[in-house]
């Protein structure tokens, strides 16, 4: 079962075997005997490809159930504190993984030897059950769904210029002032033209024409830091700029809701021990963090 579900996981034969650090062929003999018992087809295979069955993808949830249940039996029997090891699989957006969890992910590792980290920074919705994910950080509402989630934050999507800019064009008072400044939009925080805010109970829409678009926040920052034009980002990621004074806070009166952060996983009731260990040690490092409060 553990050999079938990282086939499905990894997209292939060659690919299951590099994980599990042996050779293809005992890979696609230990499939071959589990449908040859089975006796129903669970992947399709191709030259080029292998694609689950209907039957298999009922069958690998089955199995990811299962494998949970018997590493939890396990850790019940070896005791609450045994050491974490093995792989653990954590997803999180791209900017937010590289300035959070990859230094959550380092001081782990220097604490557990015997875990090893995979980190999917990835601007998409990852499927925790279907890929094969262990712990995911997530910003935004979450949907209804069978997962856990801690919250652990918030981020506040906030307007910054650079006193120099200020200094020449003005500080804005009202998001309407806005049409009479350079803006530089961050396609991931603000993708439309169309700039919301809130007035008081009432939402409101200032439609922008942007002198500069990027779809990287960083470049957003860098170009507000060198005084080119007011942009929008999240608070934790131009933290740093204010608290320097190389940026300032604009029209924080009219800011949206911030948006909740939480560490979802799948785990049951008990947990393994290493994805237990990592949402404690993640969900503290969150929660300590002022710029996301």
């Amino acid at each position: 079962m553990a050999t079938f579900l990282v086939v499905v996981e990894t997209g292939g034969f060659a690919s299951a075997a590099r994980r599990l650090k042996v050779s293809p062929s005992v890979v696609t003999r230990a499939v071959s005997e589990l449908e040859e018992r089975l006796g129903v087809r669970l992947l399709t295979r191709t030259t080029r490809s292998v694609r689950v069955t209907e039957a298999g993808m009922s069958y690998a949830e089955s199995c990811r159930r299962i494998l949970v249940d018997i590493e939890e039996a396990d850790n019940a029997a070896a005791g609450a504190h045994a050491m974490p090891r093995g792989q653990l699989t954590v997803t999180s957006s791209v900017n937010f993984g590289c300035m959070y969890v990859s230094p959550i992910a380092r001081n782990y590792l220097s604490q557990f030897p015997a875990v090893e980290i995979n980190c999917w920074f990835v601007d998409r919705m990852v499927n925790l059950v279907d890929e094969g994910v262990d712990v995911a950080i997530r910003i935004g509402v979450l949907p209804d769904s069978s997962l856990q989630a801690i919250k652990v934050g918030q981020v506040r999507e906030v307007l910054c210029a650079s006193p120099t800019y200020l200094r020449q064009r003005g500080t804005p008072t009202r998001p309407e002032d806005l049409s009479q400044h350079v803006v530089i939009a961050a396609t991931g925080i603000t993708p439309t033209p169309e700039w919301k805010f809130r007035d008081g109970s009432k939402s409101a829409t200032v439609r922008l024409q942007p002198r500069f678009t990027t779809t990287m926040n960083e470049a957003a920052a860098e170009c507000a830091v060198a005084g080119f034009g007011i942009t929008r980002l999240p608070l934790y990621q131009i933290a740093q700029g204010v608290k320097e004074g190389s940026l300032a806070l604009l029209l924080e009166d009219f800011e949206r809701p911030a948006v909740p952060i939480h560490v979802v996983h799948r785990e049951g009731r008990r947990g393994t021990p290493k994805v237990r260990t990592f949402i404690d040690m993640a969900v503290e490092a969150l929660r300590n963090d002022l710029d996301l409060q």
